[in-house]
């Protein structure tokens, strides 16, 4: 019988490498949510694999994606921390938004 692919592997892949964009954009939610959902299809096609091991021929690519996914998940939540921590020691969320507000209006955007 000819080897599979595992079915999950790639879109975990892509889900691993756009946590790593999202933590930057996203206050890293973005990157806990993509690489969670990743770690979930990993694990998924771990079950898999270990039920039938010789019938599937990608399993180091999906070692490969649990590690980008850990590198991601560890990512997104030291920058949703790090969020956190600037909102908090500027004085809170109205603070915050406030130096937003001013950092907009030296840029010339005007917020409404």
């Amino acid at each position: 019988m000819e080897q599979q692919k595992l079915p999950n592997v790639t879109i975990a892949l892509v889900l691993s490498i756009l946590s790593f964009i999202c933590c930057c954009f996203s206050i890293g939610i973005g990157g806990i949510l993509l690489s969670g959902i990743a770690l979930y299809l990993v694990n998924k096609d771990t079950k898999l694999y270990s039920q039938n091991p010789e019938d599937y021929s990608n399993f180091s690519t999906l070692k490969t994606t649990k590690i980008i996914a850990i590198i991601g998940l560890v990512l997104g939540v030291i920058t949703l921390l790090w969020a956190i921590y600037s909102i908090i020691s500027i004085g809170g969320w109205e603070a915050y938004m406030e130096q937003q507000k001013e950092i907009y209006e030296q840029m010339g955007i005007e917020l409404q």
